[in-house]
C-alpha cells in the first residue's frame, strides 16, 4: 500500500513537470518562430536593397510614429539648429557681430532679449591674426573669458581636409554647437573661378553635410554685391546656390557706412522671417538690439501638454505606462495611438518648454510611454 501511494505520488510530481516544460517549451518556440520570421524580413529587406531599382520610402505613418531627434534652437526665435549664410559688404560688423555671437553662446548668457542656450563654440577668424582677436575680444568683453570658445585663424579647404579638421575638434569636444567660418573665401579652392550655381551649392552643401551629421549649427560669413536687389537675400554674393543649398541666411546692412545703425534681416526654413535693427556701441564696438518690426512667434498653448505637466508636477517626476492608460488619466477622448502620435511630434516642444522628456518604446505585447521631468540646471 505504501508502495503504490508512493509510485502515485511519483507520478504526479512527473505529470507537472512534464506540464512545466511543455509550457515553456511552447513559449520558446513561438519566440522563435518570432525570431525566425524578424530575421527573414531582415534578410529580405537587405536583398530588397540591393535591387538596382530600390527606391528608399517613408511612409506617413512611419513618420508619425517616429520620434525624431529633437533640437532645440541655440538662441530662442532667432539661431536655429542648421547651417546659415551671414552676408554682409566689407567691414559692415559682421565680425563683430560674430565675435558676438559666439561669446554668448558660449557663456550661455541672453544675447539682447533672446534665450541662449550654452554651447562650445570654434571659431574660424580666418580674417584676421590672434593679436587682433585679442584687443577686439577685451573691448568687447573686457576681462571676463570662457573656456568654452576656441578660435583658429587658418585651415585648410573644404576640398583639403576642412572636414576632417572639424570631425578632430568635434572628437575632442563633442558638446560643440556652433562652428562660424569667417570666412567662405577662404576655404574655397584657391583660384577657383567655377561660381555656378553647381559650385556654389556643392559647397554649401558640403558644410550642412557635416553640420547635419554633427548636429551642430554652422554660420558662414560671406560679402554681398553692390547692387541693389528687389529680394535682399538676392544680394548675397555669387549664385542662389549658396542660399538654396544652406537652411537660411542672415543680411546684415547700413543705410549709411559712418551710421552705427544697421538691420539684420533673417530667414530660413524653420526660422520666422524678422528684420531687427541693432545700434552699433562706438565704444565697445558691441552690437546692441533697439527694435524687431516682428515679434517673436510663440506656438499657441498645446492642453495636451499642460496636462502632462500637471501629472508630472502633481507627484512622481516619472510616468510610465500604456497609451490606454495615460488617455485614462489625463480624461483625454481620443483614441491611445492617436495620443502616442500627437506626442512623437510634440517631443520636442514638450522637452524644450517643459524640461519633460518623452520616450515611446513598443514591446511584442503593448506600447509603452514614459514621461521624466528632467532635473532643472
Amino acid at each position: 500500500m505504501n508502495d503504490k501511494k508512493e509510485m502515485t505520488a511519483r507520478t504526479s510530481s512527473v505529470g507537472a513537470d512534464e506540464r512545466q516544460s511543455l509550457k515553456y517549451s511552447n513559449n520558446s518556440i513561438t519566440d522563435f518562430a518570432e525570431e525566425i520570421n524578424d530575421f527573414e524580413k531582415m534578410q529580405r529587406e537587405m536583398l530588397r536593397q540591393l535591387d538596382p531599382s530600390y527606391l528608399k520610402t517613408v511612409s506617413m505613418k512611419m513618420l508619425y510614429n517616429t520620434v525624431f531627434d529633437i533640437q532645440t534652437p541655440l538662441i530662442d526665435g532667432l539661431l536655429q539648429r542648421g547651417t546659415y549664410i551671414f552676408a554682409g559688404s566689407p567691414k559692415v560688423g559682421k565680425s563683430f557681430m560674430m565675435a558676438q555671437l559666439a561669446y554668448h553662446i558660449s557663456t550661455g548668457t541672453p544675447l539682447w532679449s533672446y534665450k541662449v542656450r550654452k554651447a562650445t563654440v570654434l571659431y574660424f577668424a580666418l580674417e584676421d591674426d590672434y593679436p587682433r582677436l585679442q584687443k577686439r575680444l577685451f573691448q568687447m568683453f573686457g576681462a571676463e573669458e570662457t573656456d568654452n570658445l576656441y578660435f583658429a585663424t587658418e585651415c585648410k579647404t573644404v576640398s583639403g581636409g576642412l572636414e576632417e579638421q572639424i570631425r578632430g575638434f568635434i572628437g575632442e569636444h563633442p558638446d560643440t554647437g556652433l562652428i562660424i567660418i569667417d570666412t567662405l573665401k577662404r576655404v574655397r579652392e584657391a583660384g577657383d573661378a567655377d561660381y555656378s550655381y553647381a559650385s556654389d551649392y556643392d559647397i554649401v552643401a558640403r558644410l550642412k553635410a557635416l553640420a547635419d551629421s554633427y548636429k551642430v549649427t554652422m554660420l558662414i560669413v560671406h560679402h554681398t554685391r553692390k547692387q541693389k536687389a528687389e529680394d535682399i537675400f538676392d544680394m548675397i554674393s555669387g549664385t542662389t546656390g549658396l542660399l538654396g543649398a544652406a537652411d537660411g541666411a542672415f543680411l546684415l546692412q547700413k543705410e549709411k557706412r559712418t551710421s552705427n545703425a544697421a538691420t539684420l534681416d533673417v530667414a530660413g526654413r524653420d526660422q520666422q522671417d524678422m528684420k531687427i535693427h541693432l545700434v552699433r556701441d562706438a565704444e565697445r564696438l558691441i552690437w546692441n538690439f533697439e527694435n524687431s518690426e516682428t515679434e517673436l512667434w510663440k506656438e499657441p498653448p498645446e492642453p495636451l501638454l499642460e496636462k502632462i505637466a500637471q501629472l508630472l508636477s502633481s507627484g512622481s517626476n516619472e510616468w510610465t505606462g500604456t497609451p490606454t492608460e495615460l488617455c485614462s488619466i489625463l480624461q483625454l477622448d481620443i483614441q491611445p495611438n492617436a495620443l502616442t502620435r500627437k506626442l512623437n511630434i510634440n517631443a520636442g516642444r514638450l522637452l524644450n518648454e517643459y524640461k519633460i522628456f518623452y520616450e515611446n518604446s513598443r514591446s511584442r505585447s503593448e506600447r509603452k510611454v514614459k514621461l521624466s521631468r528632467l532635473e532643472q540646471a
